[in-house]
């Protein structure tokens, strides 16, 4: 199965304006990013999927420097985006990461895909999401191209459109949806925040890049964070206030499969409804 890893990347990100081109360890966040997925071991072809918008050329100029193929498409609709870049490069597996996840493990890539290949033909969709388990920003979604189709075809929810895959991992009565929870037994999906949205979650994935990367290792494990996020729980500080907070909270109404214990309100806000 030809298998395409795609990577979702704008320069015009609402909350946290430019931040793939937030340095980590001296280059950019997408670059640091790119450069831990391709550690992953399991044979995939890796393209970043940005928008025409020119503003986006310096998205286009990172993956140029990292030999990364880079496609332009929607904007806003990253359901389009995924579909179009999928069609055009002959993928029969179609692989989501968002580019805010900078410290996401190559291992957990490599765990989710494969679950899918050793039951290829059982599931129509495959993540480490639904139930999460892993520290938030190791995000994986797998399904086949033929379900991101469908999903394209017949997804009219602004939220299916801008999010890709809820159009399936909503409607568990229709698709077949398998989860690789983390082998540990742990559950640090809502204690530990690795996902990068606001100023704070910048300042702390920057922090965890000072204290572990290095030339001669530039791809630190998951198991080394959590070591040093033990020996240093000040670190956990820095972006504590949006630790449980996700995009969930603003569907709540709409998801039939997530509700309020799934996610967490900032201050001030509102449960929708």
């Amino acid at each position: 199965m030809t298998t395409l890893v795609i990577v979702q990347a704008r320069t015009g990100s609402r909350r946290l304006p430019r931040k793939v081109l937030l340095p980590l360890a001296g280059r950019p966040m997408l670059a640091r990013q790119l450069e831990r997925m391709q550690a992953a071991t399991t044979a995939f072809d890796l393209v970043v999927a940005t928008t025409s918008d020119p503003a986006d050329d310096a998205i286009r100029e990172i993956c140029r420097t990292c030999d990364v193929d880079c496609a332009s498409g929607h904007p806003t609709d990253l359901l389009d985006r995924h579909y179009h870049v999928a069609r055009r490069a002959g993928a029969e597996v179609v692989v989501k990461v968002p580019s805010d996840c900078p410290l996401i493990d190559p291992g957990v890539i490599d765990r989710v895909l494969a679950h899918y290949q050793r039951h290829s033909g059982d599931f129509d969709f495959v993540s480490n999401l639904h139930p999460p388990t892993w520290p938030d920003g190791n995000d994986v979604e797998v399904l086949p191209f033929e379900v991101l189709e469908t999903a394209w075809r017949e997804s009219t929810r602004e939220l299916d459109r801008e999010h890709t895959t809820p159009f399936v991992w909503d409607q568990p009565d229709r698709f077949r949806i398998g989860n690789v929870r983390w082998e540990t037994g742990l559950d640090l999906s809502t204690s530990h925040r690795f996902t990068v949205d606001y100023e704070e979650d910048h300042a702390f994935v920057a922090a965890i890049y000072d204290a572990l990367w290095s030339p001669t290792r530039p791809v630190f494990r998951l198991h080394e964070i959590l070591d040093l996020l033990a020996a240093r729980p000040d670190l956990r500080e820095l972006n504590e206030h949006y630790v449980g907070v996700n995009w969930y909270r603003h569907y709540l109404r709409e998801l039939a499969t997530i509700d309020a214990s799934q996610t967490r309100l900032l201050a001030g806000e509102e449960t929708p409804g």
